[in-house]
C-alpha cells in the first residue's frame, strides 16, 4: 500500500439497541473469540500501513483509551473527544486537522468483515472520486442507488429509476479525499447529507461493490450472537473457551463461546450461549440460546442466536466436508434431524440399510425415524451438537478425558464384534470390502490432493512411490477384515447424555479394526497424551481378547496398527487438501500441522519398510 494514509474509527457511539450488554461494555470493545471489535478493525487497518489512526470518544471513553495504551497501536492512535455526539460528519469534521494531510479510510469497529481493503484504496486512489464507498447487497438495510457506473445517485427511501443500476447497503467503510471535509459545517451533522452535497456539486461519489465477502453489523444482541456463531462456523468450530477457563462436569451443547475471566461453578449447563469475560456462572446453572454477562443475560430465541431464517426443513446445522445438509425441526414435542441429500448422493441407500442393521445390533447410531427415498431425504434422532472432538474444545481433565475415550472404545465393539457376525445380513456392507484397491485409491488421494494439489510437490520417483504404494496396500488387504466406521475420528463420535453415539457411518466397509483404532487414537484434530494413548489401546485390546478368545491377537493387532496409521493419516491430508482446495472449506487446513506430525512418526515407526513414502514424507 502505498504511503500516506490516515485511518479514523468512530468509537463513540453508545450502542443503545444493544443495551445491557454496553451498559457495562462500551460497543467498540465487545470480545469477539477473545478480541475485542476494535482490535479486530485495527489488526485490518495496520495491514493497509496506515500512518495513524484516530479515534473519537464519548461514551465510557476511558475504557477505550485504557485499552488503546495497552495495545500495539497505542503509538498511531489520536483521541478526538466530544462533550456531545456530533454524528457521523461531525465526529470527521472535529478531527479535521488529523485527516486534512492525507487521503483517509474510515471504518466502523461495530462490524465483523473480511471485505479487502486494499483494494477498496486503490479503487479510490485510480478514480478520482471524492468518496468510494464499500457497499453490498443486504436486503436489511439496502438504502443506496447506484448507476451502471457505480456512481451514488441517491441514500435513503430510494426506489430503483431510469438510470439506477440496483439499490445496495453502505459496509460502513469508506475512503474520502481530505476536501470532502470542506462540506461539513461546524458541529453536529451526517456523513450521509455530505455525500448528497458532494454528488449535487457535481463531485463523484462512487462504490466499490463488496457483495459476497463476510459482513455482520453488531448492532443488536442478536445480531451479536449471530456474527459470533458465524466466526466459529467459518473456521469449523462450535465451541470457544478462553485459555483461563475451567469447570468440572461442565455441559456444553450447540455454539458456545466462554470469553477471558468467565468462570463455570461445576456442573453448569450451557447451550448456544455467549459469556462475556468477567462473569461467574454459578454451579448447576443451565442456560440456553443466551448472552450472559455479570449480573444479567439476554435471552434470544434459537433462530435469532444462530442467525439462521427457519427454512422449510428446520434451522440448519452442521459445519462438515460432506455435501449433505442437516437441520433440526421439532416434531411431537420433541425435535429431530433431518437429513436432505443431493439427487446424486451415492451413499443414500446404503445409509439406510446400514442405519437398520446397526440398530438390531446395539451399534450406538441415531435411530432412522422416517424415510423418504425419492425425495432422498430421511429423519433421525437427535442427537444434541456435542460431538467428542466439541467436547475436548473445553479444558477437561485427565481423568475424564481418559473415561470418555474408554466408553467409545468400549462401544465400538458392537461394531468390530457384535455386528460383524451378522454382518451377512446387511449385503450391502457384507460386500463392501476395504481391500487393495480402495487402500490403493487412498494413496494415490493422498498424491494427488495433498502433495501435488495443495503442497505443489512432485515424488522424486513416481515408480518407487507406487511400489511402497502398492506393498502397504497388499500389507493391509491382508489383515483380518470386520466391519468398520471407516471415519471414526473425533468429529463423528457425538456425546448425548453423557453416552457416546457414531454418526456419518455411511462409509462403513470391511476392514481392519485396527484402521479404526488409528483413527481415533492417532486423532488430528485431537492429540492424545502418549500414556494415555497406550493405555487406551490396551483397553480395546484387551475387551476384544475378552471377547474373541482364541480368535483375537494383540501383537497382530498392534503390527497392524503401524500399517493402519499409515494409510488413515495419508487419506486424512488428502481429505484436508480436498476439502480446502476443491471445496473451499479452509478450516481444514488448519489440522494440516498435527497430521503431518503424525505422518511423519509413522514413517520413522515403519524404519526403512517404505524408503519412497519416507523420502516423499520428508520433504513436505
Amino acid at each position: 500500500m502505498s504511503p500516506n494514509l490516515n485511518a479514523f474509527v468512530p468509537a463513540a457511539g453508545v450502542g443503545e439497541r444493544l443495551r445491557p450488554i454496553t451498559l457495562h461494555t462500551p460497543k467498540p470493545l465487545l470480545p469477539v473469540l477473545g478480541k475485542p471489535l476494535l482490535s479486530r478493525t485495527l489488526d485490518r487497518l495496520s495491514a493497509l500501513g496506515v500512518d495513524r489512526i484516530g479515534l473519537n470518544l464519548f461514551y465510557k471513553p476511558d475504557a477505550i483509551v485504557s485499552w488503546v495504551k495497552t495495545s500495539p497501536y497505542r503509538e498511531h492512535a489520536c483521541f478526538f473527544p466530544e462533550d456531545t455526539l456530533l454524528g457521523t460528519g461531525g465526529a470527521l469534521k472535529n478531527a479535521e486537522p488529523f485527516l486534512r494531510g492525507s487521503v483517509f479510510i474510515v471504518h466502523n469497529p461495530d462490524i465483523l468483515t473480511d471485505i479487502d481493503l486494499e483494494a477498496l484504496v486503490q479503487a479510490h486512489r485510480s478514480s478520482g472520486n471524492i468518496v468510494t464507498l464499500a457497499l453490498h447487497d443486504c436486503p436489511a438495510f439496502n438504502k443506496v442507488a447506484v448507476d451502471c457506473a457505480g456512481r451514488v445517485v441517491g441514500v435513503g427511501d430510494v426506489v430503483l429509476a431510469p438510470g439506477t443500476a440496483r439499490i445496495l447497503a453502505f459496509t460502513g467503510i469508506a475512503v474520502y479525499d481530505p476536501d470532502f471535509l470542506d462540506l461539513f459545517p461546524r458541529g453536529v451533522s451526517n456523513v450521509v447529507d455530505a455525500w448528497l452535497d458532494a454528488i449535487r456539486a457535481g463531485r463523484a461519489v462512487a462504490c466499490v461493490d463488496v457483495t459476497g465477502r463476510l459482513w455482520h453489523d453488531i448492532g443488536t444482541p442478536a445480531s451479536y450472537a449471530a456474527a459470533l456463531v458465524d466466526t466459529l462456523r467459518r473456521d469449523g468450530e462450535w465451541i470457544y473457551a478462553a485459555r483461563d477457563v475451567q469447570g468440572r462436569h461442565i455441559e456444553l451443547d450447540g455454539y458456545v463461546v466462554l470469553e477471558d475471566r468467565c468462570t463455570l461453578g461445576d456442573a453448569a449447563a450451557l447451550r448456544n450461549c455467549i459469556v462475556l469475560p468477567d462473569t461467574p456462572v454459578a454451579a448447576g446453572a443451565r442456560f440456553e440460546n443466551a448472552i450472559v454477562g455479570k449480573g444479567f443475560h439476554v435471552a434470544l430465541d434459537e433462530p435469532e442466536f444462530l442467525g439462521h431464517r427457519v427454512t422449510g426443513h428446520g434451522i440448519p446445522i452442521g459445519v462438515g466436508g460432506s455435501g449433505r445438509r442437516y437441520y433440526r425441526f421439532r416434531k411431537a414435542g420433541g425435535t429431530v434431524v433431518r437429513m436432505v441429500c443431493p439427487p446424486d448422493e451415492a451413499d443414500y441407500e446404503r445409509h439406510m440399510a446400514y442405519s437398520r442393521f446397526f440398530a438390531r445390533h446395539q451399534v450406538p447410531v441415531p435411530a432412522l425415524l422416517h424415510h423418504e427415498p425419492d425425495a432422498r431425504r430421511a429423519e433421525f434422532e437427535d442427537l444434541g451438537d456435542l460431538s467428542l472432538y466439541n467436547y475436548l474444545r473445553f479444558p477437561r481433565t485427565a481423568d475424564e478425558v481418559e473415561a470418555l475415550y474408554r466408553l467409545v472404545l468400549t462401544r465400538v465393539i458392537s461394531l468390530h464384534v457384535d455386528a460383524s457376525r451378522q454382518v451377512q445380513e446387511c449385503e450391502l456392507l457384507a460386500t463392501r470390502l476395504f481391500d487393495f484397491d480402495y487402500f490403493r485409491w487412498e494413496t494415490a488421494y493422498f498424491l494427488e490432493r495433498f502433495v501435488e494439489g495443495l503442497c505443489n510437490r512432485s515424488p522424486a520417483d513416481r515408480d518407487a512411490l507406487n511400489r511402497d504404494f502398492d506393498r502397504l496396500a497388499r500389507q493391509a488387504d491382508a489383515l483380518p477384515k470386520s466391519i468398520i466406521h471407516r471415519d471414526f475420528q473425533s468429529q463423528n463420535i457425538m456425546i448425548a447424555r453423557g453416552v457416546p453415539r457414531f454418526i456419518d457411518y455411511q462409509g462403513a466397509r470391511m476392514g481392519p479394526a485396527a484402521y479404526d483404532i488409528a483413527a481415533v487414537l492417532w486423532d488430528p484434530y485431537y492429540r492424545l497424551d502418549d500414556a494415555m494413548r497406550e493405555r487406551l489401546l490396551a483397553h480395546y485390546t484387551g475387551l476384544r481378547a475378552d471377547r474373541e478368545t482364541e480368535a483375537f491377537s494383540t501383537p497382530a493387532f498392534l503390527d497392524a496398527l503401524l500399517i493402519c496409521r499409515l494409510q488413515r493419516h495419508m487419506q486424512a491430508l488428502g481429505a484436508y487438501g480436498f476439502l480446502s482446495t476443491v471445496r473451499g472449506k479452509l478450516h481444514f487446513r488448519k489440522y494440516i500441522p498435527e497430521g503431518l506430525r503424525l505422518l511423519r512418526q509413522d514413517v520413522a515407526e515403519a524404519g526403512g519398510a517404505y524408503p519412497a513414502i519416507a523420502e516423499l514424507v520428508a520433504a513436505l
